[in-house]
């Protein structure tokens, strides 16, 4: 299991636990939290998972792949930092995690 800190647009911060073998999306989903709309369902059809991941947490992910990046150009307001949450698989290594989610989704 991972610890992983969500902030929504306000500044609000709740941490949850994820099962190892989730993707970060499924434990937003199940944790009812704020701004998570996957409208999908994690088929990576919709961006509307999209978080930013925070800085230093940006580098030790795995970098996005092409589809992945395509669906990030079409949320709303990606930064260099935006990731769908859907493609985030939780391992122990996210462990500390910490995720924004934007202003709106798309």
């Amino acid at each position: 299991m991972a610890k992983i800190t969500f902030i929504d647009k306000d500044g609000n911060q709740k941490k949850i636990e994820i099962e190892n073998g989730l993707t970060v999306m499924e434990g937003a989903v199940q944790n009812n939290i704020t701004g998570i709309d996957a409208d999908c369902g994690g088929s990576m059809a919709c961006a509307t998972c999209h978080v930013y991941v925070q800085d230093e947490w940006f580098n030790k992910i795995e970098k996005a792949e092409d589809a992945e990046q395509d669906m990030i150009d079409m949320a709303h307001e990606p930064k260099k930092n935006s990731r769908l949450s859907c493609q985030l698989i939780v391992t122990d290594q996210l462990d500390g995690l910490v995720v924004t989610t934007p202003e709106k989704q798309s």
